[in-house]
């Protein structure tokens, strides 16, 4: 078997998603409402940041309250707040690297070995994209599309799939080699990929 090159961490930059009109939680930023004492979305920027050798964030409102956590923050490319795949592709113009890791703002207990996992599974499948799977709430594992590690020179083929009208993750990422890393081993929290959609729901992810 040919070894498996792993991917450095200097070859990852992570994007923090927190383009999203928060809809549910009655049109908030989401990203700056309060999870244990600090804007969930510097919660997640502070457990991503190790994981990876650069960092942004994507915003869409209260730029310069994103900007005061020290990374660039870039806004969507696509208007009228398109979605996830907006944020990938904001963040795929702006990436220096070879890989672009993308994770939302409103989960905030994913694994704090998240990023070397979806590297590992990457590597090891020679995948273009790694893709978490995750146990949810009624106990199925169910794949977690806007966590991701991609590769930086899919950007043409996001840009052509958004031109074209395109707004579902898993219909694009179904177009490439994309390798499924499951996270339900019996150390995982199995709460780390839980989002808070509501404000009683980030409450309630501030207590085990």
């Amino acid at each position: 078997m040919a070894d498996i090159t792993p991917i450095p961490l200097e070859d990852i930059t992570g994007v923090v998603l927190a383009g999203g009109r928060g809809s549910r939680m009655g049109g908030v930023d989401k990203g700056l409402q309060n999870f244990n004492g600090m804007p969930l979305a510097l919660h997640t920027l502070m457990r991503l940041s190790p994981q990876v050798g650069a960092a942004m964030i994507n915003a869409n409102r209260n730029l310069g309250a994103y900007e005061s956590f020290g990374v660039p923050v870039w806004p969507d490319v696509l208007a009228d707040y398109a979605g996830p795949l907006a944020g990938f592709l904001t963040a795929l113009e702006r990436c220096e690297t070879p890989w672009l890791v993308t994770v939302p703002c409103d989960t905030p207990l994913f694994p704090q070995d998240f990023v070397a996992r979806l590297a590992a599974g990457a590597a090891a499948q020679g995948a273009e994209i790694a893709m978490a799977a995750a146990r949810e709430e009624d106990g199925q594992l169910r794949n977690q599309p806007v966590f991701c590690l991609l590769r930086v020179e899919l950007l043409e083929s996001l840009v052509q799939f958004t031109h074209d009208g395109g707004r579902k993750i898993d219909a694009w990422t179904g177009r490439h080699k994309t390798a499924i890393v499951p996270f339900d081993a019996p150390g995982d929290d199995p709460r780390a990929f839980y989002n808070a959609n509501t404000l009683g729901e980030l409450h309630r992810l501030e207590h085990p």
